[in-house]
């Protein structure tokens, strides 16, 4: 008979501040933390994500479910509930928490495991947070007829202030991706040339950040005077610039950056175009510092926006970046992603990361954007993956 609860056999340190957490579960109401989502999983746990899942959630007729459970101020009541096939995962790599149960088969069943545990552990749990973007309907139903007298809250910003500020592990496997997404985007550009299909990039690219030992998530690429960012059977011909904007995770963390290419070498005109862009990435750069408020950078971006020739065709957006897009620190409630505003008047912190990008949609020359991650230091900012800011030249690899 499979064994399907497996138990650390060597002591571990809890991965993050449970002082912090149970300040920001107190100011919320919760006395129980229930997570779900794979990103907060990860971030609790300090391990990596299940193996069968890390693509695809469904299997069969419902899907994997991860759950962790944190009682507010008793990690030692806290529990992991876990699908059954990764049994063998966290067997060789244990995890903290004092029960890890991999008995799951579909969200119910996980969450009514995890309710059994909660009622069992002793502990206060009027209120229950839970994520509820992450939470499917039938298991949220599940929780509520198993703990009928506990009231269910939103957690996710909960979650989300405790992962704001990245300890030095998280930020050196944000420097990584970063620095491999570069390297991936350089390798594409210098090895296609003329009639290079936009399809045949993205496919490049995918298989240049795998091989460097990330997870490929997209692409967005742009080439020629079109705005459209799909990959497709459009040709990079010469004279054309090419925009690859790609995320790739490491271990979970993100790489996001965007540079910019051309089949032949830049004219005056594109030159200036993208040195309008640089100048307003630096203004934002320079605003990155601990104890300004995050509506600063956008202050400084704007300033020099503002001045910009290419001004109705140009956009500004900074956004918080680690195991998600679009994370805290949350600086603009007017972005494409909606969402509200709050680190704008709060102070940046060091440890904090932030997706700083520029885009111009140029209606002759196409679609130009530079985007860097930046991460707060004690001392000012650090740019993660700064290289190959200017133009690139594509194709230089075939002619050598």
């Amino acid at each position: 008979m499979q064994e399907r609860v497996s138990r650390p056999t060597e002591s571990r340190a809890i991965p993050f501040d449970t002082a912090k957490l149970d300040s920001l579960m107190e100011a919320a109401g919760l006395d129980i933390l229930v997570a779900t989502s794979k990103h907060n999983v990860q971030y609790l746990l300090d391990a990596e994500r299940a193996i069968f899942f890390d693509y695809m959630d469904a299997l069969g007729v419902s899907r994997y479910l991860p759950v962790v459970i944190y009682p507010k101020g008793a990690p030692d009541k806290a529990a992991y509930i876990g699908h059954r096939l990764e049994t063998h995962q966290r067997a060789v790599a244990p995890l903290w928490v004092p029960q890890v149960r991999t008995e799951g088969n579909g969200s119910v069943d996980a969450v009514s495991l995890a309710a059994g545990l909660i009622k069992s552990a002793g502990v206060p749990m009027k209120r229950i947070g839970v994520e509820m973007p992450f939470l499917p309907m039938d298991a949220g139903r599940a929780l509520s007829d198993a703990l009928p007298d506990s009231e269910i809250k939103d957690a996710l910003l909960v979650l989300e202030r405790l992962r704001a500020v990245k300890s030095p592990a998280e930020l050196a496997k944000l420097k990584k991706a970063s620095e491999l997404v570069i390297e991936s985007m350089n390798e594409v550009i210098a090895n296609h040339g003329p009639g290079t299909t936009k399809q045949q990039l993205f496919d490049a690219l995918r298989i240049a950040e795998v091989k460097r030992g990330l997870t490929f998530e997209y692409c967005l690429l742009a080439c020629g005077a079109s705005h459209n960012r799909a990959p497709s059977a459009d040709r990079w011909e010469t004279g054309d610039v090419l925009s690859l904007d790609s995320g790739g995770n490491y271990h979970g963390y993100i790489g996001d950056l965007a540079r910019m290419a051309v089949l032949g070498e830049p004219d005056s005109e594109l030159k200036n175009l993208l040195a309008e862009i640089e100048a307003i990435q630096r203004a934002a750069f320079a605003a990155v510092r601990p104890g300004a408020m995050g509506g600063e950078i956008y202050a400084a971006a704007e300033k020099l926006l503002a001045q910009s020739s290419q001004r109705d065709c140009t956009e500004f957006l900074a956004h918080g970046m680690g195991l998600v897009s679009h994370e805290a620190p949350r600086l603009t409630a007017k972005g494409p992603i909606p969402y509200d505003d709050p680190d704008a008047r709060r102070p940046l912190e060091p440890g904090m990361v932030v997706s700083i990008e520029t885009t111009m949609k140029h209606p002759a020359r196409g679609f130009i954007k530079l985007e860097d991650t930046v991460a707060v230091t004690p001392a000012g900012y650090e740019i993660f993956g700064e290289g190959s800011r200017g133009w690139n030249i594509g194709g230089i690899a075939r002619v050598r």
